[in-house]
C-alpha cells in the first residue's frame, strides 16, 4: 500500500489533509511540522513547512497526486511515494474500506 509524503506551508496543510480525507483519496493524513532548506530559482530558502503522510491505496494514488497538484499553492509541490510492506492486516483492511 502506498503512502504519499507531501510538504505544504503551515497555513495550507490542514486544508489539504482535510480535502484528501473528505474526498476519500486518503484514509488518514498525519501532519507534523518541519523546517526545510531548499534551492528555488537559484537561491537557498529556509521555510517552516508541514509534512503530510497520506495513507492511500494503489487505486487512489494517482487521483490523490492530481488533487494535491490542483489544490497545492506551490508551483512544484513535493509529493513522494513510499510503499508499505509490513502493515497490520487490520490496518490495510481499514484503509481499503476508507478510500474509494
Amino acid at each position: 500500500m502506498p503512502t504519499a509524503y507531501i510538504t505544504a506551508p503551515p497555513d495550507e496543510a490542514a486544508d489539504i489533509a482535510e480535502l484528501l480525507v473528505e474526498e476519500r483519496l486518503a484514509a488518514c493524513v498525519n501532519r507534523f511540522p518541519c523546517s526545510s532548506v531548499y534551492r528555488w530559482d537559484g537561491e537557498v530558502h529556509r521555510d517552516d513547512e508541514v509534512v503530510l503522510l497520506a495513507k492511500t491505496t494503489e487505486g487512489a494514488y494517482d487521483r490523490l497526486v492530481e488533487r494535491v497538484e490542483e489544490s497545492h499553492p506551490y508551483d512544484v509541490p513535493c509529493i513522494e511515494r513510499f510503499e508499505e510492506f509490513d502493515a497490520l492486516d487490520s490496518f490495510g483492511e481499514w484503509r481499503e474500506d476508507a478510500v474509494e
